[in-house]
């Protein structure tokens, strides 16, 4: 599906972009529950990935927003494998020093393989 997006001289242009994710890997360790200043709870947990030909691993920070993939996540153990499936955000803050960011996987569903 593309969206029609209209830049300066109105002219539409196909927008082929997406932000879709499957990530297969084992958890770090037990999932932390965080409240925000807003009063939101966001779950979250870290998920090590193998790279190709095993050449090392990569571990991705995992949110959790909706009350379900909150459940999932704290459900979680150690070790365990597990498919993420998501999309790519990068949250904002403002931090001691200033403006602060990070990239983190928004985790839409998680299922235990």
């Amino acid at each position: 599906m593309t969206a029609k997006k209209k830049v300066k001289a109105e002219v539409e242009v196909e927008d082929y972009s997406l932000n879709d994710c499957l990530l297969r890997g084992r958890v770090s360790a037990q999932a932390t529950d965080r409240e925000l200043p807003s009063g939101e709870h966001v779950v979250e947990f870290r998920l090590i990935i193998t790279r190709e030909a095993r050449e090392g691993v990569d571990t991705l920070d995992i949110a959790a927003w909706s009350a379900k993939s909150r459940r999932s996540a704290l459900s979680l153990k150690s070790g365990e494998w597990i498919e993420v499936a998501g999309s790519v955000r990068r949250r904002f803050w403002q931090g001691p020093s200033g403006l602060a960011s990070r990239w983190q996987i928004e985790a839409e569903s998680i299922t235990r393989l």
